[in-house]
């Protein structure tokens, strides 16, 4: 079968073409039906038409347009299926710029939000290049430097938005993207800003058709690649700034429409274009009609962006699962100078650090009236112990467990990328957790882990069933989970919505913060801190005989699937205790085995026993800052963690790799 014959993306773009107008047509034809029948002049339904429905729609189409034709330059010049501007950091740079502009700059703002978006996206896209640039470039090291720089701006951006709500209460919506107009200014505005990048984007066909045939056989033709890379990196870039600048962060569309348009079939730079910009923009145009038409009058207050995953997860999971190879060159991890260091005095700092910085936590901070004094020279000493004592064990026992879960999958995995956030392991325990909130009539502890844990395994062996036949390739399983997270974040984003008050809960969950921790929950989950990376310690052994590959490990006399799937339901416990205390923003299962093994400690042993101690130290860092930063206000350890923990990954990733 020719690769012509084969493309199917045509026929997708025309079905969603179809889906799109089909879901699309109840307010198209109230919209033409108010045209014909209303005369001209004042009338609301008129107004509502012609300068809120028409204008939206326009919108979802060019912003898809534009974020799909960003990320098909991105992974068709970086030769990367995971290279999106969300992926990259370049919609979160964007976000984070406007966000620092409107604080401190607002005359920038007024000046024009599209040069501060797009000088927000470049420092952003800067800043990851440099992180990799002293390593290769793989697509995996490029992605997990694209993945640390949006964290941290995604993290500033949030904070200081709940900092300042007073001033900038409008971008909690703004920022999860909202399609919501009111006139023609922002459709006609984006029309003629887009229209240049998109021209230039065309242009490109024939040099990206070179360089898709390799560097070589481009520098051969007297092309020159960096600089083809560069010029596309910097169109791509514009286009996302553009759109963020206009309607916030619409973060899926830009990875998941290219991917579809090349598992569909689209081989050609051409194809890929042209296929990508299509589906992107009808597959955004169908979700935010389908918002509209199921949310009714609530649709305003429901980010388009945030529920793009709901359409476009379920069908990049399906062709995911019918696609053997995303046929990217493969990668090793980056090299790192080892620390020869005797295990039991690893295993002594990694014990000693974590508990100076508990009590250290305990003892100092701010009492009742916001004074900062030690906790033996107040006389409600033992009312501040009680506050703080349950926090912060469910902070460091919630550290060490996302930490160790992360070093078993990324080791198991083989892939850099894998940790339970990113895979979508914490996601899927969130949703246990708001399945057993809403529907189980007494929500303690005990039966929360156990929700959140089935929640947690759900999800882990959908994913290794879709990666099962690719050997558990390493961009398959970091898209099956980006797909997981996403498509799991929308529904419990929906149960939030729904205004019930257990909703709350779950949002404060959602955020995490250790604030409704207790004496009992602490005790719980202390317990399996110590049990359970205690138990993945004995069976370190299992971990680095799986490392060499099952053909070998079974010539070794490891039973390697009882051992495999042994190890991934103990991350999975892992996760969903973890979750329970600080919900599934923390990032520390992705930063902390990366921070130890980058410190030099390899060993399967010792990278677990040091991210677990940095896991530990990082969640109790943040939830002291969160708790006496902002006082009397509380500001989520989650969120603190990875604006503690990136400036140091990052610092690491950038440090020259021993050659």
């Amino acid at each position: 079968m020719t690769a012509a014959l084969s493309n199917r993306a045509p026929v997708l773009s025309i079905t969603l073409i179809v889906g799109a107008t089909l879901v699309g047509w109840p307010h198209v034809a109230t919209v033409l039906l108010s045209l014909m029948e209303t005369p001209a002049g004042y009338d609301v339904e008129r107004m509502i038409a012609l300068y809120s429905t028409l204008p939206r729609m326009v919108t979802a189409l060019l912003c898809g347009a534009a974020l799909s034709l960003s990320g098909a330059l991105l992974q068709i010049a970086l030769r990367n299926p995971l290279a999106s501007p969300t992926t990259l950091g370049v919609s979160a740079g964007a976000h984070l710029a406007l966000v620092l502009a409107g604080l401190f700059a607002p005359a920038l703002i007024a000046f024009s939000r599209d040069i501060v978006a797009l000088i927000g996206s470049l420092i952003a896209a800067g800043l990851v290049f440099s992180l990799v640039s002293r390593r290769d470039i793989s697509p995996v090291t490029l992605v997990l430097g694209g993945l640390v720089v949006s964290l941290y701006c995604g993290a500033a951006a949030t904070l200081l938005v709940l900092l300042n709500d007073r001033y900038l209460a409008s971008l909690f919506i703004w920022g999860a993207g909202s399609l919501s107009q009111q006139d023609w200014s922002i459709p006609i505005g984006l029309f003629w800003k887009l229209a240049i990048p998109i021209c230039a984007a065309g242009l490109l066909v024939r040099p990206l058709t070179l360089l898709s045939a390799g560097d070589e056989a481009a520098q051969s033709l007297g092309a020159s690649p960096a600089r083809m890379r560069m010029i596309t990196v910097l169109i791509a870039v514009a286009l996302a700034a553009i759109v963020t600048s206009s309607v916030g962060v619409i973060g899926f569309i830009g990875l998941a429409a290219p991917v579809i348009a090349r598992m569909s079939g689209a081989r050609t730079v051409l194809s890929q274009i042209v296929w990508s910009t299509l589906i992107g923009a009808f597959l955004l145009f169908l979700t935010d009609n389908a918002i509209q038409l199921l949310a009714g009058s609530l649709a305003d207050f429901v980010p388009t962006g945030a529920a793009t995953a709901l359409f476009g997860s379920p069908l990049l999971l399906l062709l995911l699962r019918k696609t053997k190879s995303l046929q990217t060159p493969s990668s090793s991890p980056a090299a790192v100078k080892r620390v020869s260091i005797p295990f039991p005095v690893t295993l002594l700092g990694c014990s000693l650090i974590p508990a100076i910085l508990v009590i250290a936590s305990l003892l100092f901070g701010r009492d009742t009236s916001g004074e900062w004094e030690f906790i033996y020279s107040n006389a409600t000493a033992d009312l501040l112990l009680e506050l703080r004592a349950p926090r912060v064990f469910s902070a460091a026992a919630a550290g060490s467990l996302l930490a160790a879960a992360g070093v078993i999958l990324q080791r198991l995995s083989r892939n850099d990328m894998a940790s339970p956030e990113v895979l979508g392991i914490s996601s899927g325990a969130m949703l246990g957790l708001a399945f057993g909130l809403f529907f189980l009539a007494s929500p303690h502890t005990g039966p929360m882990i156990f929700c959140a844990a089935i929640g947690a395994f759900a999800i882990m062996g959908l994913i290794l069933l879709l990666n099962r036949k690719s050997g558990f390739q390493a961009e398959r399983m970091v898209l099956a989970g980006i797909a997981f997270t996403a498509l799991l974040d929308a529904l419990v984003g929906a149960l939030a919505a729904t205004g019930d008050l257990r909703s709350l809960q779950l949002l404060r969950w959602m955020s995490g913060t250790t604030y409704g921790a207790t004496y009992d929950s602490a005790t719980v989950l202390f317990g399996l801190a110590i049990a359970l990376p205690g138990l993945a310690l004995l069976l370190v052994r299992w971990i680095g005989v799986l490392e060499l590959g099952p053909g070998a490990a079974g010539s070794l006399g490891l039973p390697v699937s009882r051992a495999r799937g042994l190890l991934f339901c103990l991350a999975g416990l892992m996760t969903a205790a973890a979750t329970l205390a600080v919900g599934p923003l923390s990032f520390i299962g992705l930063m902390t085995p990366h921070i130890a093994r980058h410190l030099g400690f390899v060993r399967p042993a010792d990278q677990l026993l040091v991210a677990a101690s940095a896991g530990a130290c990082l969640m109790v860092t943040a939830d002291w800052i969160g708790r006496h930063g902002y006082f009397p206000y509380d500001m989520p350890s989650g969120l603190i963690s990875a604006l503690v923990g990136t400036p140091f990954l990052m610092a690491l990733l950038g440090r020259h790799s021993p050659r």
